[in-house]
C-alpha cells in the first residue's frame, strides 16, 4: 500500500529533479511538465523551501507581477546520485600502477594534511573538550560523528557514516591513515579502534583515554 508521505517524497523527488535538469523552473512550467496542479506543486515547494532544499528569486517582466522561479540549494545535492567513491577508486589505482609505495604516499599526505589543521582547532583545549572537537570535526566531514563519555573517564568517538567507505573496501591504507590522524592529534591518548564498517559492522567506533591511565 503506497502511503501519502511516500507518494509526497516521490512528488518532491520529482519535482528537485526536474529543477535540477532545467536549472531553474516556475511553478507553472513544474506542474505542466509532471502533469500535477499548480497548487499543488506550491505545497510543495513551500515545503522545500522550509528544508532549505530550493531557493527561490523574483524574475521581474516588462509587465505584471514578478514571477517566482525555484532552483535547487547546495543542500540538495545530497539527494543525486554521485559517483566520487568509484572515481576516487580509479585514480587510486591509476596512482599504484605508477609505482610501489605511491598509494601510501598519498594517504600519507591527506593524513598529515588533516592533522595539521585539526591540531590548530585542538590547540588550548582540554582533554574532554579535544575529544569533542574532535568528533565535531568528523562530523563535518561528513562521518555522523559523536563522541560519548564512557566509564572510568574513557571516551567513545562514534562514526555512524563511512565518507569514503567504498575507497576504504578497496584501500586498507584509509583506514590505518584514519587511525593514525587520531592519534596524531590526540597524542596524550591511547586511541584504539573497536568497531569497523569495513568489517561489516555498523559503526566505526574508537576508544579514547587519556594516556597513562589505569581504566581498563
Amino acid at each position: 500500500m503506497v502511503t501519502t508521505a511516500t507518494t509526497q517524497s516521490t512528488t518532491r523527488r520529482a519535482i528537485l529533479l526536474t529543477i535540477k535538469k532545467r536549472g531553474e523552473a516556475r511553478a507553472e512550467e513544474l506542474a505542466s511538465i509532471l502533469s500535477i496542479t499548480p497548487s499543488a506543486i506550491r505545497q510543495h515547494l513551500t515545503a522545500l523551501l522550509a528544508e532549505g532544499l530550493v531557493a527561490i528569486r523574483e524574475q521581474r517582466g516588462s509587465a505584471g507581477r514578478p514571477k517566482h522561479v525555484y532552483s535547487v540549494t547546495a543542500a540538495a545535492e545530497d539527494l543525486f546520485p554521485k559517483t566520487y567513491g568509484d572515481l576516487t577508486c580509479e585514480l587510486l589505482d591509476y596512482a599504484g600502477a605508477e609505482g610501489p609505495g605511491t598509494v601510501d604516499r598519498l594517504f600519507e599526505r591527506r593524513r598529515v594534511r588533516r592533522s595539521a589543521e585539526a591540531q590548530l582547532r585542538l590547540a588550548g583545549k582540554t582533554f574532554e573538550q579535544r575529544v569533542a572537537e574532535l568528533a565535531r570535526i568528523l562530523e563535518e566531514d561528513g562521518y555522523l560523528a559523536e563522541a560519548v563519555q564512557a566509564d572510568g573517564g574513557e571516551w567513545r568517538i562514534v562514526e555512524h557514516n563511512c565518507a569514503i567507505l567504498e575507497v576504504a573496501f578497496r584501500y586498507g591504507q584509509a583506514c590505518s591513515s584514519e587511525l593514525g590522524f587520531l592519534r596524531d592529534v590526540m597524542p596524550d591518548a591511547e586511541i584504539d579502534r573497536i568497531s569497523h564498517m569495513a568489517s561489516g559492522e555498523h559503526h566505526c567506533a574508537y576508544r579514547v583515554r587519556r594516556r597513562g591511565s589505569d581504566s581498563g
